[in-house]
């Protein structure tokens, strides 16, 4: 098991966003987090990597329990993290975008070669701009400097967001290769086609609940499972 949610509580001030909140994830599995706006998806993932302490209940992550540690303590134990919007710094190369994230360490699975292996297409513009990058491109970039952590398990928010179909293809074969060389990947998502034909599982969240948990096939086979829960 890769990472455990147990019965958690999160609240902001005195709103009770998240209300006994589960789920799993195994070792070189993709998993699916869909839900509409508001529905908890970000404090979630917020509570997961430390950014808003949960009030109750348990994280483990590798065996370990993670619950309220620090960020940078759980991005140290192999959290990885792409956030929504990219978060590229423009005045920076797309090489020293990449390597911020790098750490030289025994048996790394992902440096600069590796990474330029699976998006060829930044081998060209290493030495542009953050600024002159395309949307496609910075998406590319964020996902690299992410890996070169070499993060066992990797939370990415919304990396469909404002792609076109040709790239957001190219993102989606990453995502499953990721999951073939060990990373395992929890996917947040409003571009519900494009989770459901990547993913194992699927977990629905409504009203800071989990009010879905299945496998992925359940939801892409039957429409009013899909409009119930995500209104589709």
């Amino acid at each position: 098991m890769m990472l455990v949610v147990e019965d958690i509580d999160t609240y902001y001030g005195k709103r009770h966003v998240l209300q006994g909140v589960s789920l799993k994830i195994m070792k070189n599995e993709i998993v699916a987090l869909l839900g509409r706006n508001g529905a908890g998806k970000s404090t979630l993932v917020k509570s997961i990597i430390g950014r808003q302490p949960a009030s109750n209940g348990d994280i483990y992550f590798c065996g370990n329990n993670i619950t309220n540690l620090a960020s940078h303590r759980i991005a140290r134990l192999g959290i990885g993290v792409l956030n929504q919007g990219r978060s590229i710094f423009p005045t920076l190369t797309t090489l020293e975008n990449i390597m911020i994230g790098y750490k030289n360490r025994h048996n790394q699975q992902w440096d600069l070669d590796s990474i330029l292996g699976i998006f060829p297409a930044l081998e060209g513009r290493l030495s542009h701009w953050g600024w002159q990058l395309s949307g496609g491109e910075q998406q590319m970039v964020a996902i690299a400097r992410a890996l070169m952590t070499n993060p066992k398990m990797l939370v990415l928010d919304e990396p469909s967001d404002g792609l076109a179909p040709l790239i957001l293809n190219k993102i989606g074969k990453t995502i499953s290769l990721m999951c073939q060389l060990g990373v395992s990947v929890i996917l947040v998502e409003q571009n519900v086609p494009f989770a459901l034909q990547l993913v194992d599982r699927v977990y629905v969240m409504n009203k800071g609940r989990i009010s879905f948990d299945g496998h992925a096939n359940m939801l892409k086979e039957n429409t009013t499972l899909l409009h119930r829960y995500l209104g589709i």
